[in-house]
């Protein structure tokens, strides 16, 4: 199951509280003091774990809680600390306190971690509080509660590639002929229902994430269809792949439908727009394909491909585009860093 947004609640460990004790064995008539410690109560801690590819591994699991730190006990013992509670999520994970709203973390790399509650400090033993005045103290700490929070985690993918267009464009077709993916595919539009991720190879030595993400529609910036709950999945991808269906189930015009996406991309994201594009007519063993590769040559430029992903025409050629626009991208990064 494919889930991007979730709210867990979290509670750190209690500390333990410190002993109140007094040496005494034989021969020993004035041990003193030898309460130890408490031990620090465990904290609640999310990781980016790249192995992980949506929060669906945590529903069920809304409550989070840190170990107890054990009590301090006589003979100077500390007490043992409490284990960490440990969340795994994938990475682009945005970590908020649900509250107040704020960003805790974006988990955006394999290995990042955020400590969202901070278990309670232990409290001292009465050996802590002995001095030459006074030599037998009786007073010890309690432990520290722990901190409890509400975590809202919210997920963007993280993808080198975004496939975008219309409903049934062939988003899935693409991603599972050029990877091991395997998305739902059918022909009827909004056959998928949640962003697809695959990795493309290319020898040995090259290769890209690839995001099928959900057909979009006119008005999905502000909450028609599926798109608008999808859109954030696009702002972090480097290369835009826009897929245009020369012939639509609706008898829309390809030309207007690219306009409309492009629109939306533009309304939810401006900075969507200035993204590297490549755009593809897909579908391209039917013979309607030629003539609007012909109207999107004349108003875009050279930038547009002509690919079938059930034939495979035209995909050694995206593939290489794709690869040229991310070293492009890559290089461009290193001089503005």
């Amino acid at each position: 199951m494919f889930v991007d947004r979730f709210t867990i609640y979290c509670q750190a460990g209690d500390g333990g509280s410190g002993c109140l004790s007094f040496r005494r064995e034989a021969r020993v008539p004035r041990g003193g003091p030898d309460g130890g410690n408490g031990g620090d109560g465990g904290d609640v801690v999310v990781i980016a774990d790249e192995n992980v590819s949506s929060l669906g591994n945590i529903v069920g699991h809304k409550h989070w809680r840190g170990e107890r730190g054990e009590h301090g006990m006589g003979s100077l013992m500390t007490g043992k600390r409490g284990q960490d509670a440990v969340i795994r999520v994938p990475p682009g994970t945005l970590v908020r306190d649900a509250e107040r709203g704020f960003l805790l973390k974006d988990l955006s790399s394999d290995g990042d971690s955020v400590v969202v509650a901070r278990g309670g400090d232990g409290g001292y033993g009465n050996k802590h509080f002995a001095t030459s005045t006074n030599r037998a103290p009786r007073q010890f700490e309690r432990g520290k509660p722990g901190q409890i929070r509400n975590v809202a985690l919210e997920l963007k993918l993280i993808a080198d590639v975004g496939l975008i267009g219309k409903p049934n464009a062939g988003k899935s077709t693409l991603l599972s002929r050029m990877s091991r993916a395997h998305p739902e595919i059918a022909d009827y539009p909004f056959t998928t229902k949640y962003p697809n991720l695959g990795l493309v190879r290319t020898g040995y030595d090259q290769e890209f994430v690839m995001a099928d993400i959900p057909g979009l529609i006119e008005g999905a910036h502000a909450g028609s269809g599926l798109g608008h709950e999808f859109l954030k999945h696009v702002e972090r991808t480097k290369v835009l792949v826009h897929l245009v269906e020369p012939v639509p189930s609706d008898e829309s015009n390809p030309l207007e439908n690219y306009r409309a996406i492009r629109e939306e991309l533009r309304l939810y994201d401006p900075t969507l727009i200035e993204r590297p594009q490549l755009v593809c007519i897909t579908k391209c063993e039917l013979a309607e394909a030629t003539p609007v590769y012909e109207q999107f040559t004349e108003e875009i430029g050279p930038e547009v491909l002509k690919i079938s992903a059930v034939s495979g025409q035209g995909l050694p050629q995206l593939v290489t585009r794709i690869l040229e626009m991310l070293a492009a991208q890559k290089e461009r990064e290193s001089v503005a860093g």
